[in-house]
């Protein structure tokens, strides 16, 4: 899917007054770019550009005044990137309205049957032999997309808690795995992976969200990525914190458009709605863009309110 919205867009000439939006590689994200896309254009009058940009290039873009606007940042797993950008430089700035969310390893039905219910129990060669599917002796599980900063961070807990050593830690686009639990789910083959919510894949399983000690930040300790060896050097041997999600901004364009800063300042959207739209674009297969006219065509008097001064 996002290869596909890479192709389309390449196609697209941009224009020098164009507003551009970082569109992330996962499916939330891809729909509210668009959407922003559509609104803004609709409420303004201000021709925007959509395009596929990862997160660290779209915030270094933010700085330059190559992107004008990101739509899906989160927090915890941003909390560095957030600091030098947002924090220290102030280049950045994060739209108020947050939406709430968690992550997570959560099994598919037959592998909380067989056992694995608990974050310990990967730490069992006796139970992970159980997902084993290529006859090494060891687990596989999916850990996230590879440019994805929650991925790096399950590594972290990998070794942390110690599963590094029984599990394969498989790096993999979104839509690849979610096409596997499909699979395993249909054929009652037992699977963990890395899990988050607001998402679809709820929607569709059964799935069962591994129980883990309580977030303790004593232990979790992130060094900064910048660091090649950041991995190595980190621990996180609890539960995640609680995580959110929102716009974030070009501090510069938001002095150039006031009226679009404060629209991005009311955007508030909603852990159902994050959801219907990974379940529109990864389920039912609709472009990002379609889907994006149709949804602020649905929500007409809402957007309009955002765009009020």
């Amino acid at each position: 899917m996002a290869f596909l919205s890479s192709v389309v867009l390449s196609a697209v000439p941009a224009r020098a007054d164009d507003l551009r939006i970082a569109m992330p590689n996962w499916p939330s994200g891809q729909a509210t770019a668009y959407i922003l896309k559509v609104a803004i254009e609709k409420e303004f009058g201000q021709p925007s550009l959509v395009e596929e940009i990862g997160t660290l290039n779209a915030f270094a873009g933010l700085e330059k005044g190559t992107v004008d606007i990101h739509p899906e940042v989160w927090q915890p797993n941003l909390d560095d990137v957030i600091k030098k950008f947002v924090t220290d430089k102030g280049v950045v700035t994060l739209a108020k309205p947050t939406v709430p969310a968690w992550q997570g390893i959560c099994a598919t039905p037959a592998a909380a049957e067989k056992g694995l219910k608990t974050i310990a129990d990967l730490s069992e060669p006796e139970k992970t032999k159980l997902l084993d599917t290529d006859g090494d002796g060891k687990g596989e599980m999916w850990i996230g997309a590879p440019a994805w900063s929650s991925t790096g961070i399950e590594r972290v807990r990998a070794n942390s808690y110690g599963y590094a050593k029984t599990m394969t830690l498989v790096e993999a686009e979104e839509e690849v795995a979610m096409a596997g639990i499909d699979a395993a789910v249909a054929t009652d083959q037992p699977v963990v992976f890395a899990c988050y919510a607001p998402h679809f894949v709820f929607d569709l399983h059964k799935i069962v969200r591994l129980s883990e000690p309580p977030h303790d930040a004593a232990k979790w300790s992130l060094v900064s990525a910048i660091d090649p060896m950041w991995i190595k050097k980190s621990k996180a041997s609890t539960a995640w914190d609680a995580a959110n999600f929102r716009i974030a901004y070009a501090t510069a364009f938001g002095k150039k458009h006031p009226d679009i800063a404060a629209f991005l300042d009311k955007v508030d959207l909603t852990p159902d709605e994050a959801t219907a739209m990974s379940y529109a674009l990864e389920v039912e297969r609709q472009a990002p863009l379609g889907y994006a006219k149709a949804w602020v065509e649905k929500n007409a008097a809402r957007v309009d309110g955002w765009a009020k001064p």
